[in-house]
Formats: C-alpha cells, structure tokens, sequence
C-alpha cells in the first residue's frame, strides 16, 4: 500500500517497524472527530474559494458517508496508513476520487490531530461533569435522609468525636464541587482551536481560522502556531484534575470498605456491587469500592507518563506526542467508569443507623464535650484538657465510660460539674451543640444541603 507521504523515500519500512509507529489501533477512537474537523475545514476552504463549491460539496458528501459508516462501526483501518488521518484520507480518496486529496490543504497532520483531541476532550469533560454532578446528587439525597444519623468522627482513624453522618457525606459532596469547578476550568483550555495552525508555521493559503473555530463552535483560536501544535497542556491539566477525583474517590472507597466490615457494620452495600468468594460460601466483598481504590493509580501513571513524554520536547510537533492518547483514552474510561458506579454504590447502600449510634456510646468520643463544660463555667481551656485526661484514664482503668461515671467522681475531679454534665455528655446533644458555621450541627448540615441544592440547580433546569 502507497503511504500518502512517501515521495520522498526510496524504499518502504519493514511491516514490523510500521506497527511500531502506526497509532490507528488507539486513535481510531478520534474517528467522528476527525470527520467533523475535515467537515468544517472543507466548508471553509470553499467559502474562501481554495476550493470550488463543486469540489467542497463532493468532499462534503463523501465525509457524511465515511461518518454514516464509523457510526455503524463499519469503517476497517490499516497499521500501512499509521493513524485515523491518513486511513480516512485514502477512504474518502478512493470513495470520490483524486478530489479527496484537496481536503489537505492548508492544514498538517500535526493541527488536525491536535483538533481532534480538543474535540475529543471537550465532549468527554463535559460528560465527567454531568456524572460529577449525578453522584453529588445521590450523595445528597443520602445526606438529607441522615441528617441526625450519628456516627463517631474519626481523626487518624481513632474515635474523635460523634458526628452527623450526613456532615460525613457533605465533605465529599465539596470535594466533589471542587472537582467539577476544576474540569469547568479545564473546559476553557480545552475549547481553543489549533486547526489551520499547520505543520508549524501557518499556511501560504488564505484560509480564516476563526472560520472553522466557529464551526466547531470553539470559544477561541491559539494565537501561535508552533503553541498550538505542540500543546499537550489541556490533557496534562485534565489528567491532573482527574487524578485528583480518583484520590477523592479512592479515600470514599477506602471508607466504604471500613463501613461494610464486619468490625464496622455501619453501611451494607447492595449485592450489585459486591461480589462473593469462591471458596468462603458468607463472603460480601466491597469489589467495586476496591476496583475503584485501584484503578486511582493507573490515572495517576497517565499524568506521569505524559509529564515525562512532554519534559524534553522541543518546539515544534514531535513523533514523542503520539504516546499522549492512549493514557488520555484509558483516563476518560476508567474516571467515567468510576463516577457511573460509585453514584450506584451511594444511592443503593443501606446505613445501618443503630450500629452507628451504638458506637458513639461506647467510646471515649464525648470528652471534649466535658472539656468545653469546664472551659464554660471559666476554667481555662488547657486546665480543663488536662481535669477530662485524667478522667478518661481512670475510666479505662475502671473499665467504663465518662457517663457511667456518678456525679461524686466526676465533682472529686471539678467541682465546676452539675446534674447537666449527663446531657451533655449524651452523644447526640454533643453533635447538635455543634452550630457553628459549617459544622456537624443539625442546623447546620441542613443549612449546607440545602446550598449544596444550588449547586446543582442548573442541571435540574435542563
């Protein structure tokens, strides 16, 4: 087969160094955008007149062909014509003839698949916020049926102090919010056109890049050519805002995982996401929280691996940049992926409320409820850290709890402590009492769920 560029060689390589350069087998994924970035730079290259009407429309019919049939899954590539450029190139060549030819001028391999990528990567950020914004809502009506579910708050994973385990949920749901806001910001890089950029240096022909930048409805142009050719920054930043996600999704998984043992039991996940073994007949294994947790470092190996493809690179286009699809791909698919199943998970799990609170009752949790006792009736805050220090290590020595202590204990301790410390030492009074702004209070996690509500009222418009 005749490579497209091969004028200037006197002999073809060997068939196992083509497979070793060609990149068809991955970005044939660029199909639909690759047509539709020839589709507008053929209309421009009429309206112009460096094509005749006649010649722009048989390129026309014959690309909305080539696309009919890439929408079926139809179209067949090949490893001698090396990417989706060239494959389609002597499609539409032998579909309309020596015609075809002409929809390469003015523009360069380099600016065509830099076009497709921003193409590519606009439609999938897109997505990733829709779904971002699908978990934040499982998440919040989750929070909203558990506002005063109680659970104990954990600081370097021992019992600090009892919350609401909505409040636990609403960290997430801002977690989430920042995520979206970086994608959104993404979206701005992502959304600039390099088209007609060409090889390096523009072009001779008289072509109008805000032409086909508004065609395909980009928001603005690269401004220089060798920039817009050589620019991976768009994916490194998308790369790096979803390996963000899939760290916040990570520390979700890692809790889900602790809330659905045994030594938990505070959430059930539903049998769809779990997954048995196959030999211990009473296994419910957290499989896709795991996957998930999982799956974070291979996004992260993406963002590296194209940092480092991109470290050394001089300007302008260099073969290097071929290795910065296939991690962009396999990043879109497995943060999709991630998003589709973790809201499932939120929505579908049962929260076992009883064990929950149970647990904030056996624990030392409500000891700087005592503390704050003390530092409200005027003992200064680090003498009284010191009075409930002294009482939880009697209480261990005892084997019992701060509440189960009787009042002359306690007032041998302070005698600052009254009939009231009971009520306050109960763990719900202890979340309640917690108002201020953003805290675990009732007020206020219900005041939080119904602003994060906003956040999300324009997808509810559309």
């Amino acid at each position: 087969m005749k490579k497209l560029w091969g004028g200037r060689f006197t002999k073809s390589a060997e068939e196992w160094v083509d497979e070793f350069g060609a990149s068809i087998s991955f970005d044939q994924e660029l199909v639909l955008e690759d047509i539709d970035g020839s589709i507008a730079h053929v209309a421009m290259l009429s309206e112009t007149g460096i094509l005749t009407l006649e010649e722009a429309e048989k390129i026309k019919a014959g690309l909305l062909i080539l696309k009919e049939k890439a929408e079926k899954e139809e179209l067949e590539f090949s490893v001698k014509l090396e990417d989706i450029h060239l494959n389609l190139e002597s499609q539409l060549t032998e579909l309309i003839g020596p015609v075809g030819g002409k929809l390469h001028t003015g523009r360069s391999r380099n600016d065509q698949v830099a076009t497709d990528m921003h193409l590519y990567l606009r439609k999938q950020v897109q997505s990733i916020i829709s779904l971002l914004e699908e978990l934040q809502g499982a998440l919040l009506e989750k929070a909203e049926a558990n506002i005063e579910t109680i659970m104990p708050g954990y600081t370097h994973l021992q019992r600090a102090q009892p919350i609401s385990f909505a409040h636990h949920l609403m960290a997430y749901f801002w977690m989430f919010e920042r995520d979206k806001a970086r994608y959104k910001e993404n979206l701005s890089r992502v959304n600039v056109s390099p088209l007609g950029a060409g090889a390096l240096a523009g072009t001779t022909f008289p072509i109008d890049r805000y032409k086909t930048a508004e065609l395909l409805e980009f928001g603005s142009i690269y401004e220089n050519s060798m920039d817009a050719v050589s620019d991976r920054d768009f994916i490194l930043e998308f790369l790096s805002t979803s390996s963000i996600l899939m760290m916040h999704l990570s520390r979700f998984s890692e809790e889900i995982i602790l809330w659905s043992s045994q030594e938990f039991k505070f959430i059930e996940l539903d049998d769809s996401f779990s997954t048995g073994s196959s030999i211990m007949p009473q296994k419910k294994n957290p499989d896709m929280a795991e996957l998930i947790r999982g799956k974070t470092g291979r996004v992260y190996g993406n963002l590296m691996g194209l940092l480092t493809v991109l470290k050394g690179l001089p300007l302008a286009y260099n073969k290097d940049m071929q290795e910065d699809k296939e991690g962009m791909f396999d990043t879109v698919k497995t943060v999709v992926g991630s998003l589709k199943i973790f809201a499932g998970m939120v929505q579908t799990m049962k929260v076992q409320t009883d064990t929950m609170e149970q647990a904030t009752k056996n624990d030392f949790s409500n000891a700087t409820e005592l503390a704050d006792y003390l530092s409200d009736k005027g003992m200064p805050f680090r003498e009284a850290h010191e009075v409930v220090g002294k009482l939880v290590l009697h209480c261990v020595q005892k084997q019992c709890f701060l509440a189960d202590l009787p009042l002359e204990e306690l007032q041998a301790a302070s005698t600052l402590f009254e009939g009231d410390i009971y009520e306050v030492l109960n763990p719900r009074t202890a979340v309640q009492r917690r108002n201020s702004a953003g805290g675990t209070g009732f007020l206020q996690v219900e005041q939080a769920i119904q602003k994060a509500k906003k956040c999300l009222e324009p997808l509810v418009k559309a």
